[in-house]
């Protein structure tokens, strides 16, 4: 009789015991960060009627640049996104330790995002799981590659928990992350993921993140149109890569200040945004799902589009813990409906495939830009709740991705990386 082989039932219940933790951690930063914009954008419609509530939110966001920008100068390593410090971390050319970044990213995470600076808790998400899943293998002793597989794991059952997207986060997680698929890897990974997923779901519900209903596959006969789309969003992630990889140039402008402030500048900024468009606050699935309910007109989506992009780069260049994953799905929802409706109006495509493209240009904007093309396929299946669209969403994320790999374009999170090691060695 052969014995029973326990390593791999361990594997999982390590990626269980990871995957609990973080959904409680980041379910709990995903409720805060939500509740803390919808009451910011109350607050910004009662200013209409109450003007002299403008310098409340004046000297709430003064307030939360202090006590950021504090976080930033104790702790460096919760700046910005997240994800590049976790993919030094996998590739053993950077270190942390968890408690300080855990805490710190958590507080300075919710207030930076909260506050309605264009930014993504994804990223975040993906460092609190991380660092959770790093304080997690601390107590179980872990060390070397243990180690790194728990690293991953949190990672994934971060991102799968600010989501619920268990798969594509795993997949994302070893794809543009971990850049390897050792056995024992997997496991862990899916097992934390899903686990994650469940607490979230439990305190969220079930329904997709952008769960948007349509009712037509994109016919086969009108193909070059997303021949043309997957181009138009590899030209356009390219200008996208390169924005934010040099905001350091537009941050120059203020030297004069001490860099761990820098946040002030989006959050003054945000405030005339707020006041006028409310509803683009945040990192933009509520934007997603508005303009996937009812397109705007071309006028407005040029609008939404270009403060959405401007706006999202100086939001993350001032260095905030917030991320730029949801903040590129919304850029590509808007480029996918200005693109739809200007085909509408030229009497080239029926109004009712709109959506369609909403759909697919989210998917193919962020595989160009990530160069993670299987990723963006699988996490907007899951996000959407619907797989009727994957031939659409594998043509234009695959074009879109040649066309970025033919410009020299490199995976965005990669080249943060790089940046950063950069930085750390100036220092």
């Amino acid at each position: 009789m052969q014995r029973l082989n326990w390593k791999q039932i361990a594997y999982l219940w390590d990626g269980a015991i990871i995957g609990l933790a973080v959904g409680a951690v980041v379910s709990l930063f995903r409720w805060l960060i939500e509740t803390d914009l919808n009451w910011v954008k109350e607050l910004y419609q009662w200013t209409h009627a109450n003007h002299w509530g403008m310098v409340i939110i004046l000297m709430i966001n003064l307030i939360i640049c202090f006590i950021v920008g504090r976080l930033i100068q104790a702790t460096p390593d919760i700046k910005g996104s997240g994800i590049p410090q976790v993919e030094g971390q996998l590739a053993n050319q950077l270190d942390y330790p968890f408690w300080p970044v855990l805490w710190k990213k958590f507080i300075g995470g919710v207030l930076a995002i909260g506050s309605g600076l264009f930014l993504g808790r994804e990223g975040p998400s993906i460092q609190l799981g991380s660092t959770t899943a790093q304080g997690v293998a601390k107590l179980q002793g872990l060390n070397g590659s243990a180690r790194r597989v728990a690293i991953a794991a949190g990672a994934a059952a971060g991102l799968a928990a600010a989501f619920n997207a268990p798969i594509a986060s795993s997949l994302f997680v070893l794809e543009e992350i971990y850049h390897e698929f050792p056995l024992r890897v997997w496991p862990t990974t899916i097992c934390a993921s899903i686990a994650a997923n469940l607490v979230s779901t439990e305190l969220f519900g079930l329904t997709p993140v952008l769960h948007i209903e349509y009712a037509h596959p994109f016919p086969l006969n009108q193909y070059w149109i997303l021949i043309v789309l997957g181009i138009l969003l590899g030209l356009s992630g390219i200008i996208y890569q390169q924005t934010t990889l040099h905001l350091d140039r537009f941050y120059r402008l203020f030297n004069w200040m001490p860099s761990q402030y820098l946040v002030v500048v989006p959050l003054l900024l945000v405030i005339p945004i707020g006041y006028f468009i409310p509803d683009t606050l945040g990192g933009g699935n509520g934007l997603i799902l508005s303009v996937a309910h009812s397109v705007p007109g071309l006028g407005i989506l040029l609008v939404y589009l270009l403060v959405r992009f401007i706006f999202s780069a100086i939001s993350y260049g001032s260095g905030v813990p917030g991320g730029i994953f949801l903040p590129i799905l919304t850029l590509g929802a808007l480029l996918g409906a200005l693109y739809g409706q200007g085909l509408v109006v030229l009497h080239l495509m029926p109004a009712g495939l709109v959506i369609n493209l909403i759909i697919i240009a989210m998917a193919a904007y962020f595989a160009c830009i990530t160069k993670s093309p299987f990723t963006a396929i699988l996490l907007i299946t899951e996000m959407v709740g619907t797989v009727t669209h994957l031939m659409s969403l594998a043509v234009v994320s695959l074009i879109a991705y040649a066309v970025v790999d033919l410009l020299n374009g490199k995976p965005i999170y990669s080249q943060m990386l790089t940046n950063l090691l950069k930085t750390k060695a100036k220092n």
